[in-house]
């Protein structure tokens, strides 16, 4: 199974920007669906961003549409997170996950999580 490691978070303040890293290893990191998921203080784990293996095609949380980018490059086995215009609701612990499946009208992690990288945004 790939193992993933995040980095990129920090502290911002509201109207910000971050860019978030996820590197795997392991196994054949291109032929598989990776995204972040994050998880607020007191909160379930949430669903943010899925990109496709090939990278044409990516999916969005409604509350991230429009302002944050996943893009992925297979050469570097690394999946990125760009986070513009960021609020304090966007304050969480992000964790990337190398195999996300969808199932009806949502995506399941089915890949190990890494540590996370908090992100904090400040008003």
């Amino acid at each position: 199974q790939v193992q993933v490691v995040e980095s990129g978070g920090g502290l911002v303040q509201a109207g910000g920007s971050l860019r978030l890293s996820c590197a795997a290893s392991g196994r054949t990191f291109s032929r598989y669906d990776m995204g972040w998921y994050r998880q607020a203080p007191g909160k379930e784990r949430e669903f943010v961003a899925v990109i496709s293996w090939s990278g044409g095609k990516t999916n969005y949380a409604d509350s991230v549409k429009g302002r944050f980018t996943i893009s992925r490059d297979n050469a570097k086995n690394t999946v990125y997170l760009q986070m513009n215009s960021l609020k304090p609701e966007d304050t969480a612990i992000y964790y990337c996950n190398a195999d996300i499946r969808p199932l009806s009208s949502s995506w399941l992690p089915f890949g190990a999580w890494g540590q996370g990288t908090q992100v904090t945004v400040s008003s």
